[in-house]
């Protein structure tokens, strides 16, 4: 009996995590038509001076970056639909164990659980450490003229 209740309780839980990513999805699409709309509408430079075009560019190209990003999460959320359909969510793709709900509702579209994020981190972390100390190092240890027969 607890089992069938538990696994209910799963069911439903999953349900309303699919019902809060389309949420999530079409408030994504909603605000990426809304930038490219006035966008197209603030393509109009007439009158413009240098440093006007200069602004707009730069804005265009912040608005570039931020439309990427949201991109980059409505792939992850179709990413996490695809998964629910599969019966894959909710399991880490690292050690294979259940995402803890608390982590799912605050991240649904994530595939590694807390302990596997953090020690993915960390190495990334490492890794970075380590290729700056190397970059470092090379500078340090270089002149102009090996420089250029790099």
């Amino acid at each position: 009996m607890a089992k069938q209740k538990t696994a209910a309780n799963r069911k439903k839980f999953l349900a309303d995590l699919r019902e809060h990513l389309l949420e999530m999805k079409s408030k994504l699409h909603e605000e990426i038509d809304s930038e490219l709309k006035a966008e197209r509408e603030g393509a109009k430079d007439e009158g413009m001076d240098t440093y006007d075009l200069a602004s707009e560019e730069r804005d265009r190209e912040i608005n570039f970056i931020l439309s990427d990003r949201e991109r980059m999460k409505v792939k992850q959320i179709d990413e996490a639909l695809s998964r629910i359909e599969e019966g894959a969510y909710g399991v880490c793709e690292s050690c294979g164990l259940e995402i803890a709900e608390e982590r799912l509702k605050a991240m649904p579209f994530t595939r590694l659980c807390r302990d596997c994020q953090q020690d993915q981190e960390r190495e990334a972390r490492s890794q970075r450490r380590f290729d700056d100390e190397r970059n470092t190092y090379r500078k340090l240890g270089s002149t102009d003229a090996d420089e250029d027969n790099l």
